[in-house]
């Protein structure tokens, strides 16, 4: 989004950008844009959007969002989680930092699970409007890939200042005992805030963005 002047007076002006990083043209690029021309208050928080991915050896509790400085309301979280060993991985708590928050969260989830409204496990797919996983991945083996999402619409997690969100990797072995997991995680955080916004991370280089394949 930009802001710009235009006769005297000053407006938004919304951009969409495409951009190709392969090494090859594409041969299809088909999108749908909706939109609607209205009057919006000067005080209306924006929709924002912000992608992220790590190995949790390296990063965990894995970073969900950081950085959002301003008024807003958090409402959606979308995991792509490559589980990389056997067992259960979904212990790990969510955790919602807000307004100054240092070392105890506002908001502690019970477990990854939990969260997506799966207690006791993901025995089985499923899509509702604000919470599901909708991939037929089953417990227990590796690698397995879970897609996770749930919208916060009829619960917002409302911020005055700043907001951080984290998740644990962590795992139930097979001896009975919560473990530290090593696997790929990918986010993507949706909020509402009023503008000006924070600084986004840089995103990382194309090889840190395609999708996990098995090295065997």
């Amino acid at each position: 989004m930009e802001k710009g002047e235009h006769r005297g007076q000053s407006q938004l002006r919304e951009q969409i950008t495409f951009t190709n990083e392969a090494n090859e043209d594409l041969t299809l690029l088909a999108f749908q844009i909706d939109y609607a021309e209205t009057e919006v208050p000067a005080n209306a928080g924006y929709l924002h959007a912000q992608w992220r991915r790590s190995n949790s050896s390296q990063e965990n509790p894995y970073v969900i969002l950081d950085g959002v400085r301003g008024k807003g309301r958090y409402v959606g979280t979308f995991l792509a989680w490559t589980q990389l060993s056997p067992g259960w991985f979904g212990e790990g708590e969510i955790k919602f930092y807000v307004d100054g928050d240092k070392d105890f969260p506002t908001i502690c989830g019970t477990g990854t699970e939990d969260y997506f409204c799966g207690s006791y496990g993901f025995p089985e797919s499923y899509s509702t409007a604000y919470t599901g996983t909708v991939l037929p991945s089953k417990e227990g083996e590796a690698p397995s890939f879970w897609s996770l999402y749930r919208w916060h619409i009829l619960d917002p997690i409302c911020y005055e200042k700043d907001l951080r969100v984290t998740i644990q990797a962590l795992g139930w072995g097979p001896d009975g005992k919560y473990k530290r997991l090593s696997d790929d995680i990918a986010s993507t955080a949706y909020w509402y805030q009023v503008e000006p916004h924070a600084s986004f991370p840089a995103l990382p280089p194309l090889e840190k963005r395609r999708p996990w394949t098995n090295p065997k």
